[in-house]
């Protein structure tokens, strides 16, 4: 019999090979992108200290969205994000995919992110 392994599990095996290279520090923390069916969030972590320094996602207050799984919803996303780590004076981040590929809404959340200031 064939183990069939859903594609969450497949994006998780991704997402651990990809973390063995790339890591947040305090000068540089990591931005971590999640993408349910419903909605997307956002994280910047510093992995030194393993504290989360922002967050935002398409169910806060501020987006003020009808829908949290398109891409509009996304781009929100990352200018909260941005602005959210700028009140906090970061600047430059590394960008965790998350284990997706960088295509349709985690593209859109990274290039608004760009847009609003931060520095990948």
């Amino acid at each position: 019999m064939i183990n069939k392994i859903d594609k969450n599990e497949i994006r998780k095996r991704k997402h651990l090979r990809v973390r063995k290279s790339v890591s947040g520090t305090t000068e540089r923390p990591r931005l971590c992108v999640y993408r349910s069916n419903s909605h997307i969030y956002a994280q910047v972590i510093d992995d030194t200290t393993g504290t989360t320094l922002a967050a935002a996602s398409s169910l806060d207050k501020d987006a003020k969205l009808d829908n949290g799984s398109n891409i509009e919803a996304a781009k929100e996303v990352g200018k909260l994000i941005a602005q959210r780590a700028q009140d906090k004076k970061i600047s430059e981040v590394v960008f965790d995919r998350g284990g997706y590929v960088y295509h349709g809404r985690v593209a859109a959340l990274a290039e608004a992110a760009r847009e609003a200031g931060l520095q990948f």
